[in-house]
């Protein structure tokens, strides 16, 4: 198991190659990249429309909502690395060539103790308790190991491990569910329509004015 030192050491070679990485692609594409000026190379670019008028003009809201959806599906993939460890390990000791038991490498060692593998990979996975499970009659007579004690701990190491990865399959395929369905309500909601549909409204009658009426000739101003 990796010491914190060793942790540290590891992130910190990671951030000095990125950054090496990183300034020596900006310092080659200076050196090597054409450089021609001109007025139109030179105009303010936003979101791949002309500027028109100030710049202090706010512009639409749908420019935010497609970058905050980028945000969101560029951000879920940190949480793949937690998901992947589990499901990779898990997947590793229910495989049939993994020896999760000592006594598949050494007919000397006790039937009841787990292989170095399986220790470290339940302690990676954060399981302290190296006890071998317990596996009901039901499934030994089912993979015909009834009489092996052996090969019953190793069964029952395998289904547990199984197990694990399928809880681990059914988390990250909720979680892909949720933003498909937040992704759906804000695609029929017509956010991410690049121009949205414009609703004709039903044309209403023209307002009549009242019709004028006649002026008696006794009422009238110029009568005499």
């Amino acid at each position: 198991m990796a010491t914190p030192l060793a942790i540290v050491a590891y992130l910190a070679l990671f951030a000095v190659v990125g950054f090496v990485f990183l300034f020596a692609n900006l310092l080659v594409g200076w050196l090597v990249r054409p450089h021609a000026p001109n007025e139109e190379k030179l105009e303010v670019y936003e979101c791949g429309e002309p500027t028109i008028g100030s710049s202090f003009v706010q512009f639409d809201l749908r420019f935010y909502v497609v970058a905050l959806l980028f945000i969101i599906f560029d951000v879920e993939v940190a949480f793949f690395f937690p998901w992947a460890t589990v499901f990779g390990k898990a997947t590793q000791l229910s495989a049939d060539n993994t020896p999760v038991l000592a006594a598949e490498m050494d007919s000397s060692a006790p039937p009841d103790q787990l292989s170095s593998v399986a220790v470290a990979r339940l302690r990676e996975l954060g399981i302290l308790d190296t006890s071998v499970p317990t596996l009901s009659d039901e499934t030994a007579t089912q993979f015909g190991v009834s009489n092996n004690q052996v090969a019953r701990g190793s069964v029952a190491i395998r289904q547990t491990a199984r197990q694990l990865a399928i809880a681990s399959f059914a988390d990250i395929a909720t979680f892909f569910g949720v933003l498909l369905v937040g992704f759906a309500y804000v695609w029929k909601r017509g956010d991410l329509d690049w121009v949205r549909a414009v609703v004709r409204q039903p044309a209403q009658p023209a307002h009549r004015s009242p019709p004028v009426r006649a002026i008696e000739p006794s009422a009238s101003i110029l009568s005499a």
